[in-house]
């Protein structure tokens, strides 16, 4: 490790997979989407969602505080406290002035606010829960993480659509590099499954129309693809200098190597379909790491599953790569956690390059004719690598592109 290198110290995953980066990564090798019927959704045009399960905050996190949160950001400090962990940290003994938090979130919680629309609605206002605000502002998912870890340093809230998790990232690791903390507890979270987004993104046209089978609706790059499944969870990286690391003996699971982020300036809800954005980020990310597109050995996609997303990202790796690395996208299995989505898909990246093996892409069953991809599907890929590239797109024409190296 170089002395100006950001390593992965830690991680904690919360998703459609299992509560915990074990069970997680186990869901993503076994390739197989967690979409299901949610009663939740009944008579919605999707009625079908992938959500974290068993999750029960009461047990997780004691009655009294799940009370008071929303799902995200419940879901949000079971995955920091699992990175804590993994990082061998003791919020008791740090300097709590030097420790930061950056959050990605895409919005603000929807859990509550179809019942307290309602209440306004119905002319009854003093119905309103006193915590209907600060349980749904996005900055207080930092917040309550802060109030948990006793972190005292930069605390705050980034939101770049479903590029938002990928975005913390790269800035918590700009924070690193100025030295305006030591520690930086990073990452996205967000809860896709409730009816008001589910009702709102249906209007849109960008969600699988497949209620009739759920468990093959999300299927990124294949010819058949036809919109997203909502999903759900928190992915939550720890991330220090590597000096700073070496310091306290806590061993580096991976390398931040580079971040690059860009704005199509093109439409706002639809990608640039050359994929120019997607490209800009990804040579910006490169370039900032020092490397060459031939060095990276895997790319962990965006791959929504919606036809213009993923056909715009197929351009954007041909521009970028030439000849692209494997791929692999992960939504296919997890659904679309939104603003949680590249804090996921950036954790399970690291346990790609430790592991040194690729997650297959579920439902890619037809290939599509206008893309040249090499997607890894079917099993999981056994492959050499030392560098990674995961990408995220969103609304407003975000992008945020991250290279991982093995440590």
């Amino acid at each position: 490790m170089t002395k100006d290198a950001i390593a992965v110290t830690g991680l904690g995953l919360v998703t459609p997979g299992g509560i915990g980066a074990p069970a997680t990564w186990q869901s993503l090798l076994a390739g197989l989407s967690t979409a299901a019927p949610d009663p939740l959704l009944a008579g919605l045009p999707q009625d079908f969602s992938c959500r974290v399960p068993d999750f029960d905050p009461d047990q997780l996190l004691g009655k009294r505080l799940a009370w008071r949160l929303d799902r995200a950001t419940q879901m949000a400090l079971v995955a920091t406290r699992e990175a804590i962990a993994d990082a061998r940290l003791d919020p008791d003994t740090w300097s709590a002035p030097r420790v930061a938090v950056v959050m990605g979130v895409g919005t603000g919680s929807f859990q509550r606010y179809e019942r307290e629309f309602a209440h306004l609605a119905s002319g009854r206002p003093d119905k309103i829960s006193a915590l209907a605000l600060p349980r749904s502002v996005p900055n207080m998912v930092a917040g309550e993480i802060a109030l948990d870890l006793g972190a005292q340093g930069p605390n705050f809230v980034v939101s770049t659509a479903c590029a938002s998790g990928t975005t913390a990232l790269g800035i918590a690791r700009d924070l690193l590099r100025s030295n305006s903390c030591d520690i930086a507890v990073a990452g996205g979270t967000e809860s896709m499954c409730f009816r008001i987004p589910a009702a709102c993104f249906a209007q849109m046209g960008a969600l699988s129309k497949r209620r009739h089978d759920p468990a093959h609706a999300s299927r990124p790059f294949d010819r058949d693809r036809d919109g997203f499944v909502l999903g759900e969870g928190a992915g939550v990286l720890v991330l220090e200098r590597a000096s700073h690391a070496r310091a306290r003996q806590a061993p580096a699971r991976a390398l931040v190597a580079g971040y690059g982020a860009s704005c199509d300036a093109h439409h706002f809800t639809t990608p640039a379909p050359d994929g120019r954005g997607i490209a800009q980020a990804t040579q910006a990310a490169l370039d900032d790491a020092d490397m060459s597109p031939q060095n990276i050995d895997h790319i962990n996609a965006h791959g929504t599953s919606t036809p213009h997303n993923d056909a715009a990202e197929d351009r954007a790796f041909r521009t970028a790569f030439g000849r692209p690395a494997p791929v692999t996208a992960l939504k296919s299995t997890l659904g679309h956690a939104v603003g949680g989505a590249g804090a996921i898909e950036a954790a399970a990246t690291v346990l790609t390059l430790e592991r040194q093996i690729i997650p297959p892409t579920a439902n890619y069953d037809i290939p599509d004719p206008a893309m040249d991809l090499d997607i890894v599907h079917k099993a999981p890929r056994p492959a050499r690598m030392n560098a990674a590239l995961s990408t995220s797109s969103g609304f407003g024409g975000q992008n945020a592109a991250l290279i991982l190296t093995s440590a």
